[in-house]
């Protein structure tokens, strides 16, 4: 079928199967349309979704939705161990798992597996037994294996910290009128949404009104660093961390949310995440990202830039501090706050410029229901 609607070279359809690439997903540069070989090869790859045989067909029979999920595989190709990670049923890991030694169990229900899935186990060795010990106790150290979500934060880490120009600036924050106005709102949003309010909801807040005015912030750069996209939206990604790893929850569309419903929708994503029940789309799709560490004795830190955004912004704890104000030295409660860029697109001016408003807004807060 697909042989008859699509024009492609005989080495372009070769070089698209060994990559997996749908043909119908490639715009042919040849006579009427016809795909050639280089056509395929400057496909992006990147931003298409790949999945192993075995990997779609676990994912299937435990209807998982793979839209969103970043695979460890070559050029983020979707594995079997990325969707397993995925699932709660540890029996089912270990009928799947290719342990150390090349040994995986057969599934009980064989005869349910797709024609791909059982020539995947039939190359290697069977056996029915136990998985081994993934510690290693080797007098006072121990040895454990990465787990496949720390070695895809490694992965991720490892490429933004290397692959990105990046530049930071810390700013100070007189966190005053902001700490009376949640005291004055701590209870109209509890019952409102039977949530409480946090700093960290009027922190984000903020920061979403403020990415409205300053495009290249809320922006982001194709995998090529050749196309720039500006986002009239802001999906606001949380930074949660778990004893595990990071997971990045993400609050779509929260620039047309009122304050009760940002709450209540980051309430909701937060509690899913630490019940490890948040799914991959949910964690796919911001345009900047918020790491905020302000619950902890944190001075300052830096975060890393949570690809593809622009930027990511740090948030530390609030303290009391000795400033001058009108010539007097009176104690405030300060944080400080830092914004990490990538200076691809952004430069110091641009993003000082957004420092700025945001300060302003942090500092009279009142102005973010106006």
């Amino acid at each position: 079928m697909e042989n008859r609607k699509v024009r492609a070279t005989p080495a372009a359809r070769a070089l698209a199967k060994r990559l997996e690439v749908e043909l119908r997903s490639v715009i042919g540069t040849g006579y009427k349309g016809r795909i050639h070989k280089d056509d395929i090869a400057n496909f992006n790859y990147e931003e298409k979704t790949h999945v192993s045989p075995l990997a779609r067909h676990i994912a299937e029979l435990h209807n998982i939705e793979l839209k969103g999920v970043i695979g460890s595989g070559h050029r983020n190709k979707i594995m079997k161990d990325d969707v397993l990670e995925l699932i709660s049923d540890p029996d089912l890991k270990v009928r799947f798992t290719l342990d150390d030694f090349g040994i995986v169990s057969v599934p009980k229900k064989e005869q349910a597996l797709s024609k791909p899935a059982k020539e995947t186990l039939q190359k290697v060795p069977i056996a029915t037994v136990a998985a081994p010990q993934v510690a290693a106790v080797v007098g006072e150290t121990e040895k454990v294996a990465m787990t496949q979500m720390r070695k895809i934060i490694a992965k991720r880490m490892t490429e933004s910290f290397f692959g990105i120009p990046t530049f930071m600036q810390t700013w100070e924050v007189d966190m005053t009128e902001l700490l009376a106005l949640r005291k004055k709102l701590m209870e109209p949003i509890q019952e409102k949404t039977g949530k409480k309010l946090t700093v960290t909801d009027l922190i984000s807040l903020a920061a979403v009104r403020t990415l409205l005015k300053h495009k290249y912030i809320n922006a982001s750069l194709n995998p090529e660093g050749t196309e720039i996209t500006f986002h009239n939206f802001v999906h606001l990604g949380m930074a949660v961390g778990l004893e595990e790893g990071l997971l990045v929850p993400v609050v779509k569309n929260a620039d047309k949310m009122s304050l009760s419903e940002f709450v209540v929708t980051l309430k909701d994503l937060t509690e899913r995440t630490f019940s490890k029940k948040l799914l991959p789309d949910e964690q796919a799709g911001s345009t900047f990202t918020i790491s905020n560490l302000g619950m902890y004795p944190v001075d300052e830190f830096t975060a890393i830039i949570n690809q593809p955004n622009a930027a990511i912004l740090s948030v530390a704890s609030t303290k009391e501090k000795l400033v001058p104000v009108k010539g007097e030295v009176v104690v405030r409660p300060i944080m400080k706050i830092s914004l990490t860029s990538d200076h691809r697109i952004i430069d110091g001016l641009t993003a000082a410029k957004f420092m700025t408003d945001l300060k302003k807004l942090l500092e009279d807060p009142i102005t973010l229901f106006i």
